[in-house]
């Protein structure tokens, strides 16, 4: 698929996604794609990755899992593809709502401001519960403001590898590209992990993905600063300020980027040290304003995201029309 039709195709699964976001009643009734590729990604482990291997061994098997999954998903949604296609233009619309599943727009915004909601009604409690449902560290470790910085930590970089990073593989690859980019990502979130169990085995998955998520983590920081300067109640200098000094000094070689930005836009830190299950995560701070955050800023940042979908999806927009020239 070349470009004239991808870029379109990303308008249009914008468009979808952010409309109709993927309905629970689907979600019931078939699961979800990122669900059938994890049970691939179940199988494999439980079939390659063999405690009684060597280190070496189960690298070697967790790169030949990596690469059986790709496999599988690419040649599939290929085939989806051509099959749409075989109807011309208006075969981009099943793709579009085929790639709309792969995006989060619409359930994003939706389960960060449930924290900010659980906070203003039911206070810490609240606020822990709803915060639950989109991290992995210890709500019960969180005050007021540690609710509220990790459900915008959990927006910025979730706005990176949930919308931006599956919109530019989209836009770059067509269905194939957007497929094989949720499938990496979720091996990684699956498998990626620094456990005995994957440390070996993961290796591949965690490293390519790093490598995939680099340019998007990039383009969401500068849409943040964009939409920072677009927004009254945010700071665009700051963002540029704390994207250039903090954002290379984060554990993940892409999350800094988009927190960065957002922590500057705020005029807030966020990361920092943190507590998963029972681990303390030593990590720096991005930004250098006030820590003391609280739902008001868990608004403020939902409006900075609002923004930044506006601006991607003008972007693919304006991107496409040049495409189509």
């Amino acid at each position: 698929m070349n470009l004239s039709a991808s870029l379109p195709l990303l308008v249009l699964a914008l468009t979808i996604e952010a409309a109709f976001g993927y309905p629970q009643r689907f979600y019931a009734a078939i699961g979800h794609p990122v669900t059938w590729i994890g049970k691939l990604i179940g199988r494999l482990d439980r079939g390659l990755n063999r405690e009684s291997a060597s280190s070496a061994q189960r690298k070697a098997m967790g790169l030949l899992a990596l690469g059986l999954l790709l496999a599988v998903v690419i040649s599939l949604s290929a085939l989806i593809q051509r099959l749409c296609l075989s109807f011309g233009l208006l075969g981009l619309i099943p793709l579009a709502l085929i790639a709309s599943t792969l995006m989060a727009q619409r359930s994003l915004y939706e389960h960060v401001a449930d924290v900010a909601e659980g906070l203003e009604q039911d206070g810490l409690e609240g606020g822990r519960r709803a915060v639950s449902m989109i991290v992995g560290r210890n709500p019960q470790t969180l005050d007021e403001a540690g609710v509220s910085r990790a459900a915008i930590e959990s927006l910025a970089e979730n706005f990176s590898d949930g919308i931006v990073a599956p919109a530019f593989w989209l836009g770059a690859g067509g269905l194939p590209g957007i497929v094989a980019y949720k499938a990496i990502n979720t091996a990684d979130s699956m498998i990626g992990h620094r456990t005995p169990r994957h440390l070996a085995f993961g290796w591949a998955s965690a490293r390519l993905d790093d490598l995939v998520n680099l340019p998007a983590s990039r383009l969401t920081a500068l849409l943040l600063v964009v939409s920072a300067a677009l927004d009254r109640n945010a700071d665009a200098a700051g963002a540029w300020r704390a994207l250039r000094r903090d954002a290379g000094k984060h554990r993940s070689p892409n999350a800094g980027w988009p927190e960065a930005a957002m922590a500057g836009a705020l005029g807030l830190r966020l990361a920092g040290p943190r507590v998963y299950g029972e681990t303390r995560v030593e990590d720096h701070w991005m930004g250098d304003g006030r820590a003391g955050a609280n739902a008001a800023d868990i608004r403020r940042a939902l409006t900075l995201y609002k923004l930044s979908c506006g601006l991607l999806w003008a972007l693919a927009a304006l991107l496409a029309a040049v495409a189509l020239l």
